[in-house]
């Protein structure tokens, strides 16, 4: 008996030493968390086959689709979600080539939402960036070669399109009108499997979670807990009704797979990008020219606020559209065109909806009353006018934004040239210490006239590149130059 009763006392203490360890184990070893936008590789058994400017939108009138039934939404989205491959190769007699073996180098997959009958597709711009070669499968199996229209890094979209006609397609839905608690459907078509189906509910707004590298990145997710795996970026996030609410992005996960954290771009900042897409092959964005920050505990304190919605200004630039519109310092802005702004997402995207001259309404809290201002926004050379996609590409590659020289400059400097308005910091252009109000006559030594002809030039070099100019009020010439 003594031996029995020996032997289960050494039992339990057993099981408990385990169950300490293991915990501690886990404990100390809890991996960070993971931020991932699926670029999937397809594994061995996958097939291998080869506008008019906008309006102020009004404050949304959608209403939330009932939870009854899957089917209805699920029938219409699954035809309209394709598969994406980027390759890295050349095409030859329908297949793609890289290697000496004949195998296409493939450096991404994802997914994509097809928006027009004609054949746009919209999807991530991190599932097409590193490809050559776009490869589109279709909901029935046929694969098309897909030409890139246009790429936002800073909304991290892009829109592609293939040569057809017919095609199943979604409509958009106002995202600013989706409710927390709704129904929803992730669609996507990971690994080619022909789309595939998860269902949760949207459990956060305006969600930032620090994703994207771009200096004017746009983040204000959707969250849901519809089940995202890699594979599904690009594809669709629908209401119960399989109208589009939001493009498939990231997924925040210890473990490398899904963990019920799934974010998607708002449909309705999806469709100003893929509109400033088709018309311009860039996106136009409007600017208010301010700093912002959220209401935390002091600011609501010291400016007697009773909650912590909205958004702080701690800065209003000189001669800006905010500062223009009567906007100042300590103002806190509630609402964008009849839509509330409760954080620096929100107010975000609000604003990234429209283009530079739109005119929108600002409601915002300032000694305790609430005023209202009208605010015509302006491009990031603080115009209000829509940029050039020749000034907008500068930007993003180079770093700097330039402007032609007006009737009045011409004649009052007595050369063509153009204008350098703002350099972004950390750039090829800033590593050269230039400044902004640069006035650059020529490149490697070639007379510039205008912006087109610069970019004309620009083009034309390979290697080194030699911008030659000077400063209004001083008398010398400087020169600045980089490798292109």
């Amino acid at each position: 008996m003594k031996n029995l009763l020996l032997l289960v006392v050494v039992a339990v203490l057993s099981s408990l030493a385990t169950v300490f360890i293991h915990e501690r184990m886990d404990d100390d070893e809890v991996p960070e968390r993971i931020v991932i936008r699926e670029q999937a590789p397809t594994p061995q058994y996958a097939n291998l086959a080869t506008p008019t400017n906008t309006t102020a939108p009004q404050k949304s009138t959608k209403i939330s689709t009932a939870p009854t039934s899957f089917i209805k939404g699920a029938s219409k989205a699954t035809p309209a979600v394709v598969h994406i491959r980027a390759l890295q190769g050349k095409r030859s007699n329908g297949q793609f080539f890289d290697d000496f073996w004949g195998r296409s180098n493939e450096v991404s997959s994802g997914s994509g939402v097809v928006i027009s009958s004609d054949g746009y597709v919209v999807t991530n711009n991190h599932v097409i960036e590193d490809g050559n070669v776009l490869e589109v499968t279709l909901d029935g199996q046929r694969s098309l070669e897909a030409k890139v229209i246009g790429t936002d890094p800073s909304t991290d979209l892009a829109l592609i399109k293939v040569d057809a006609v017919g095609m199943p397609h979604l409509k958009f839905a106002d995202s600013d009108g989706a409710e927390i608690g709704e129904w929803v459907l992730a669609v996507g078509n990971p690994f080619n499997l022909n789309s595939t189906v998860t269902a949760g509910i949207i459990s956060a707004k305006a969600r930032n979670i620090n994703i994207l590298d771009d200096q004017y990145s746009i983040e204000s997710f959707i969250q849901t807990d519809a089940a995202v795996n890699p594979g599904n970026s690009g594809g669709a996030l629908v209401d119960t009704n399989g109208d589009l609410i939001g493009i498939n992005t990231a997924i925040i996960t210890r473990s490398g797979r899904y963990e019920g954290y799934s974010f998607a771009v708002p449909s309705n900042l999806v469709k100003k990008v893929v509109n400033d897409l088709r018309e311009f092959g860039t996106v136009q964005r409007g600017f208010l020219g301010v700093n912002i920050q959220d209401v935390s505990d002091e600011i609501a304190a010291s400016l007697k606020l009773n909650s912590l919605d909205g958004v702080y200004l701690s800065r209003v630039n000189p001669g800006s559209a905010a500062e223009d519109a009567g906007l100042r310092v300590g103002d806190v802005i509630m609402s964008v065109n009849g839509n509330p702004v409760k954080s620096t997402p929100e107010l975000q995207e609000q604003v990234a909806l429209f283009r530079p001259g739109d005119r929108v309404s600002v409601e915002y809290i300032r000694d305790g009353k609430r005023s209202e201002a009208g605010v015509v926004l302006r491009n990031r050379n603080n115009n209000p006018t829509l940029m050039s996609k020749n000034n907008l590409l500068l930007s993003s590659q180079l770093g700097f934004d330039l402007r032609n020289l007006n009737s009045n400059e011409i004649r009052t400097l007595g050369m063509d040239g153009v204008r350098v308005t703002s350099i972004i910091r950390g750039s090829i252009i800033d590593a050269t210490n230039m400044q902004p109000d640069f006035v650059i006559t020529k490149i490697n030594d070639v007379r510039v006239k205008d912006l087109d002809n610069f970019m004309k030039i620009l083009e034309e070099v390979d290697g080194r590149v030699v911008l030659e100019g000077f400063y209004e009020n001083y008398p010398d010439v400087y020169f600045y130059n980089f490798v292109k």
